[in-house]
């Protein structure tokens, strides 16, 4: 228009711009929020497209593709274990825990500490004893652990746990199956006692769980599981409808304890009773503890193993 003022030219950003160049923090935080806000605005415009698009094709819409994820993207590991496999049944029908599975043995585990434990760990050992049926804590007072070992054996125990604590709260596992090993040794971390736990339920019965085993696939994690399944009875009571769950995910091992009910034929309520906390892997060793002179089956070295995120263990 001839005579008016000149209109202001838009402002074009170059392509490389980012908006952690802005200098100014109250702007560049205002101008992120823009930027997110406009994402979540394109990312809705096309879900609903898509859906427009799907409605339209009915029965001849294509299937929906699989997302990605780092679970189903996982690098495939040749130890994986096939059921059908003669030598993996060989191998279980040999192994250490098979007198437990062939039920000539019954669980009798001994819960301890490390040396002169704090409240919250004594708190801990007290829950998971209520879990575990047939378990008997015992707080040592200065004792080594290889002497603890021969009288848990004397005594006719089949497992050894050992909760270790680092500035009174609870960070690692040692489980140790008697009298021939083999020992795994766990980070332990996000433990949650019965009182923090939200929605929780009663107090656990005495029955004994039923235990739910997942994503154990290689030879490692199946050795692991075997482990965790030889601390039960092998006959649960179905009428205490309590469940204890060890879900393998990404090499970390989460614990829940549960209780369920049927409220209709498809409709089931679960309530959990805790404790819970998760567990990493660190070492599996072979017979009963013995840090300075023992054999390692399986060592978790960082830098050599953890190269790739798809890469995992169990």
């Amino acid at each position: 228009d001839v005579g008016g003022p000149p209109a202001p030219e838009r402002v074009l950003f170059p392509p490389t711009f980012s908006v952690s160049e802005i200098k100014n923090k109250q702007r560049r935080h205002f101008m992120f929020l823009r930027w997110k806000q406009q994402q979540r605005k394109e990312k809705l415009a096309a879900k609903k497209k898509r859906r427009k698009e799907r409605e339209a094709l009915g029965d001849k819409a294509p299937p929906k593709p699989v997302p990605k994820t780092i679970e189903n993207q996982r690098v495939y590991d040749e130890t994986t274990v096939d059921p059908n496999d003669e030598e993996v049944a060989f191998d279980e029908a040999t192994d250490e825990f098979a007198p437990y599975f062939n039920r000539q043995t019954v669980p009798k585990i001994l819960i301890t500490t490390s040396d002169r434990p704090r409240g919250r760990t004594v708190r801990f050992c007290e829950q998971l004893s209520s879990v575990i049926p047939n378990s008997h804590v015992y707080y040592r007072r200065g004792l080594a652990l290889k002497r603890i070992i021969p009288q848990c054996i004397a005594r006719d125990f089949t497992d050894l746990i050992v909760i270790n604590e680092d500035r009174k709260i609870p960070n690692g596992l040692v489980l140790s199956h008697l009298p021939d090993g083999p020992t795994a040794h766990f980070r332990m971390s996000s433990v949650r006692l019965r009182k923090e736990i939200k929605r929780k339920g009663k107090e656990p019965t005495e029955h004994v769980p039923e235990v739910i085993l997942n994503n154990f696939t290689t030879r490692l994690g199946h050795s692991i599981g075997r482990m965790f399944a030889s601390l039960f009875p092998h006959d649960p009571q179905f009428i205490g409808r309590q469940v204890a769950t060890f879900h393998n995910q990404r090499d970390y091992i989460f614990f829940r304890f549960h209780r369920y009910i049927f409220k209709s034929e498809k409709k089931v309520g679960i309530q959990e009773l805790g404790p819970r906390f998760t567990l990493k892997l660190r070492s599996l060793q072979k017979g009963t503890f013995d840090s300075k002179f023992g054999e390692y089956e399986w060592i978790h070295k960082r830098r050599e193993m953890d190269t790739s995120r798809r890469k995992f263990h169990l």
